[in-house]
């Protein structure tokens, strides 16, 4: 009898182990919310399918309304996976324990994509001179505060330059996704609207019909393609199957290639480091610089103080470069 509630034991202790090892290779994939829910849905399961299937994962894709919803679900490792942009990958690897391990590549070769500012083909904007000549008279569709393409980059290289800071300069702004706003200046309810390379190819693509009443007045230099990122604390075992996966998913295999091309026209995945995050901090770092410059509130000694310490990191991040 008591070898048998011995054996009894064991083998609840085994059984408590092994559900314990299996729900531990449970994984939440975040996915930023450039479109509805459904439409990421639709694009990204052939993609989770995969996974799991060659992974031997359980991973499940997990949606939010904004950029901030994964990142703080990384934060609290209800995210363990995300498909991030650069801005919002700084926000993941500063405060929610992540770190860039991947990248997503191009099946046409390009390194990047780019920022743009839409307009309406029948608008009366036709340059960017029409834009600014009157900007309290524009209705401006803005990204996502997190978003990299609608809203960092184009703050900076766009409104920034022409001293149209975006909160007090426009009309009305209506921060969105990019498909709500590209569908927006579609259908001429708003006047211009920030956006990119990548959703404009999905739109040519699908509604060549629609992206014919897209007018483009600006694009911004190369942003680097989208990183991906992890938990530093994943199991090294599962970091291990998860570089597997994605460094060889759609090398080869026309399907997995479809796959890619239905999401974002990209052409698979590549290795990649925090590294590629430098050129969109500095641009963070600049724009800070501009806000601490232009804020009446603050005395000449806070000014130089804040001011000093946005160039020490600053000079950190060259340093890097170097």
């Amino acid at each position: 009898m008591k070898f048998l509630r011995s054996l009894l034991a064991g083998v609840a202790a085994v059984s408590a182990f092994a559900s314990f090892a299996a729900h531990a290779e449970d994984l939440n994939l975040g996915i930023i919310s450039t479109d509805s829910s459904a439409v990421l849905k639709q694009r990204w399961q052939p993609l989770i399918d995969d996974m799991n299937k060659q992974t031997g994962l359980n991973i499940k894709a997990f949606f939010a309304t904004d950029y901030a919803g994964i990142i703080e679900g990384m934060r609290f490792n209800k995210v363990q996976v995300a498909y991030l942009g650069n801005a919002s990958a700084i926000e993941a690897v500063d405060r929610s324990n992540g770190e860039v391990f991947g990248k997503t590549t191009y099946a046409n070769g390009d390194a990047g994509y780019y920022s743009v500012l839409i307009t309406n083909v029948n608008s009366r904007f036709k340059t960017l001179d029409d834009v600014f000549k009157n900007t309290k008279d524009v209705t401006l569709g803005f990204g996502d505060p997190n978003s990299t393409s609608g809203t960092l980059v184009p703050g900076y290289y766009l409104f920034a330059q022409h001293n149209a800071p975006v909160r007090t300069s426009f009309k009305t702004v209506l921060p969105s996704s990019h498909e709500a706003n590209l569908l927006a200046v579609v259908n001429n309810k708003i006047d211009i609207a920030t956006n990119n390379t990548e959703m404009l190819e999905t739109l040519k693509k699908q509604h060549p019909d629609r992206f014919a009443q897209v007018r483009v007045l600006w694009q911004s230099p190369l942003i680097p393609s989208d990183p991906l990122v992890w938990r530093k604390d994943l199991p090294d075992a599962t970091k291990d199957k998860l570089r597997k996966f994605f460094y060889n998913y759609a090398k080869t295999d026309p399907r997995e290639k479809t796959v890619m091309a239905n999401i974002f026209s990209y052409g698979g995945f590549a290795p990649s480091t925090d590294a590629q995050l430098q050129p969109i901090r500095q641009i963070k770092l600049f724009e800070q610089k501009q806000k601490i410059e232009a804020d009446a509130s603050l005395s000449d000694s806070d000014r130089k103080t804040q001011m000093a310490a946005i160039d020490a990191k600053l000079s950190a991040l060259n340093a890097q470069k170097q």
